[in-house]
């Protein structure tokens, strides 16, 4: 697995030996993204809309496993890609562009990708879908491969929690001394249990947004949501949209609150994925807690400046540049360049040399 992704590896002088290959395992489904930028509103039934700009990306799990991958984050990914020209370019994408092991993922004969087209405009997106399940796969088609259900031993693990959903990896993941992140999706059922949540008890840390807090403990104000999730979870991170971020620590009884930067927004598409890679970086790195609220920020603003999930995830590189863009401009508060100072000593003078190889953002193109 290549170590040397983003030319910064924050767990650097926290590596040893013993320590395992990977630092986040994560599991599920990979889509192929076709985004559509620069709309000036949304498509009008009867009508054709043309856009003036295109991209595409592997998305769906993909969004998340390369961001981290570009914090400089060992990345081992599980999942299922079909074996039509859209998983082809998937599949290398992820693992020849962002270095991510597909060593526990696999082809799926006669299975078509997952495909989602993604159209921005004002700020927010409108998404349609298809796809198919994939195939459960047969433990002895494939000797000598370990199963999604029997994840390799890794630092932190990202679990998406699903209502009424059992996925037997976690708690062996936890129980292999994984710090698990819990990530959750809208609840289709509208029933909004905490029970009903199989994992939950499992994980290290839950990271929802504003309305799911709230809606999950019964309560108007996401900072008490936050409080009251955290005597089920020893910490608990609620996204405030354009307000930022809070965070509950229960065994230091911590609480954090970090403002949003503003932006232009060009595509949202996967801001959330790259929020919890930019936070999961700085858990296991071991900083303050404000701190890795503000890193996580930071990296979802970097990303909703470019277009698609995958493609729009930043790296060092990107980082490093808005630091030193920002302290230049004289009009800048001292408080809030203030909030950013723990970068300095994270971003060297000099780093890797810039581009490196990434995702295409079209199909089609050969080297």
């Amino acid at each position: 697995m290549s170590t040397d992704i983003s030319g910064i590896d924050p767990l650097l002088g926290l590596r040893a030996p013993q320590d395992p290959p990977c630092d986040v395992f994560l599991t599920g489904p990979v889509f192929l993204d076709i985004i559509f930028t620069g709309l000036d509103s949304a498509p009008v039934r009867g009508t054709e809309s043309w856009a003036r700009g295109m991209g595409s990306s592997p998305g769906g799990v993909a969004n998340m496993a390369t961001a981290l991958a570009r914090l400089g984050l060992r990345t081992s990914l599980a999942a299922a890609f079909g074996d039509d020209h859209y998983g082809e370019y998937c599949w290398d994408a992820l693992e020849q562009g962002e270095g991510i092991d597909l060593s526990m993922s696999r082809t799926v004969p006669g299975w078509h990708s997952p495909v989602t087209v993604s159209m921005a405009y004002e700020g927010e997106r409108t998404m349609v879908s298809h796809g198919h399940e994939a195939p459960t796969p047969v433990p002895t088609a494939t000797p000598g491969r370990t199963l999604p259900h029997c994840p390799p031993r890794a630092r932190a693990a990202i679990a998406s929690l699903t209502p009424g959903r059992s996925e037997p990896w976690v708690p062996g993941a936890a129980r292999d001394g994984a710090m698990v992140f819990g990530d959750v999706a809208w609840d289709e059922t509208g029933r909004w249990d905490l029970d009903a949540l199989p994992h939950l008890g499992h994980c290290s840390a839950f990271l929802p947004n504003a309305e799911e807090a709230m809606r999950y403990t019964r309560t108007d104000c996401p900072r008490a949501a936050a409080h009251a999730l955290a005597e089920r979870v020893p910490l608990v991170v609620v996204t405030l949209g354009a307000e930022g971020a809070y965070a509950v620590e229960r065994a230091t009884g911590t609480a954090a609150e970090v403002p949003a930067i503003a932006v232009e927004a060009l595509d949202p598409t996967g801001a959330g994925d790259v929020f919890v890679a930019g936070f999961v970086t700085g858990t296991l790195a071991g900083w303050p807690l404000a701190d890795r609220l503000a890193f996580a920020g930071l990296t979802a603003a970097l990303s909703v400046q470019e277009f698609g999930g995958s493609l729009s995830a930043p790296g060092w590189a990107e980082i490093a540049a808005w630091w030193q863009q920002v302290r230049t401009c004289a009009d800048q508060d001292p408080a809030a360049l203030e909030r950013y100072a723990f970068l300095e000593e994270l971003l060297p003078a000099t780093s890797r040399a810039w581009p490196l190889r990434r995702a295409v953002p079209t199909i089609g193109f050969r080297q």
